[in-house]
C-alpha cells in the first residue's frame, strides 16, 4: 500500500478500536437493530394531509452523518406542501465536521437570508443539528430559530452507536474537530430539541439536552432514522414552524 494512505488508514482504525470513555453508552442493541428495519425496505411514509402554513418561512435543511440531502425528501415535501420555502445545504453528503466546508454553509445561510429578506429557521437532523447550532452562534442575526432532530449537543459525544464510524470516516475523534464547537452551549436564538426514547443511534438524554442548552424539548416516538420524515416528526415541525420563534 502507498505509504502516503497507509498512515491516514492506520491513525482511523486506531480511532476507530479505542475503548469508550467510561460512563459513555449509547442506545441498547435492541433500539440500535430496530434502526436497521427502519432503513432496509425504503418504503415511503404514509401519505399525510399537510395544511397550509399561516405563517410562510425560508427553512434549511442540514443532513445527519454520512446521509444526503435526499434522505430527507419527505420532510422536504411536506414542509414545501405547506408553503415554507426549503434549501438543502447544498453540500451532498454530511462527512463530518470539516472547517472549510463549514464556512462554505455560513456563506450559503447569508445568501439564502439575503434572498428570503428574512431570518432563516434552521432545521439539522443528528450531525447536521450540531451544524446548524454552530451556524447560529457564528451568524445569529441570520438565523431566526433552531430545530434539532436527535442532535447529540449534550452529554459525552460518545454516547451513541456511531462515533466509531465517525472517527473511521472522518480521521478524527468526536470529541476533537478540526474546528472550534460549542456543543452544549445555547445558541442566542430560539432553539428546540426533537428526541426520542426510541432513537437507536444517539442516547435520547444527549438529544434532549439541559433546559439552559436549548429552550425546549419535544419527546417523539420515532426512531433515529425516523427523524427524516415520520408523520409525527412531520407534524411537530409544521406546528412549530406555525407557531413563530416564541418556543420557550
Amino acid at each position: 500500500m502507498n505509504l502516503s494512505l497507509k498512515e491516514p488508514l492506520a491513525r482511523r482504525l486506531r480511532l476507530a478500536t479505542m475503548p469508550a470513555p467510561q460512563g459513555a453508552r449509547g442506545p441498547s442493541l435492541r433500539l440500535w437493530l430496530g434502526e436497521g428495519l427502519r432503513i432496509l425496505p425504503k418504503r415511503k411514509p404514509p401519505e399525510l394531509a399537510v395544511p397550509k402554513a399561516a405563517v410562510r418561512r425560508h427553512v434549511m435543511l442540514l443532513p445527519g452523518f454520512a446521509a444526503h440531502p435526499r434522505a430527507m425528501r419527505h420532510l422536504e415535501a411536506a414542509l414545501q406542501q405547506a408553503g415554507h420555502k426549503v434549501y438543502d445545504w447544498g453540500a451532498g453528503r454530511n462527512l463530518g465536521a470539516d472547517p472549510v466546508q463549514f464556512e462554505r454553509q455560513v456563506d450559503n445561510l447569508e445568501r439564502i437570508c439575503a434572498k428570503a429578506r428574512q431570518p432563516v429557521v434552521l432545521i439539522g437532523w443528528s450531525l447536521g443539528g450540531i451544524m446548524a447550532r454552530e451556524l447560529a452562534h457564528r451568524r445569529p442575526q441570520a438565523v431566526s430559530g433552531v430545530i434539532t432532530m436527535g442532535t447529540p449537543f449534550s452529554g459525552s459525544p460518545h454516547a451513541n452507536n456511531a462515533w466509531r464510524t465517525y472517527h473511521l470516516v472522518t480521521g478524527h475523534a468526536v470529541d476533537a474537530p478540526p474546528m472550534d464547537v460549542h456543543y452544549a452551549d445555547k445558541p442566542p436564538v430560539p432553539t428546540v430539541a426533537l428526541w426520542s426514547p426510541r432513537d437507536g443511534i444517539v442516547a435520547p438524554r444527549c438529544a434532549r439536552g439541559l433546559a439552559d442548552q436549548r429552550d425546549r424539548a419535544i419527546a417523539l416516538r420515532c426512531t433515529h432514522f425516523g427523524f427524516a420524515g415520520d408523520p409525527e416528526v412531520v407534524t411537530t415541525l409544521l406546528d412549530l414552524l406555525d407557531g413563530g420563534q416564541d418556543w420557550a
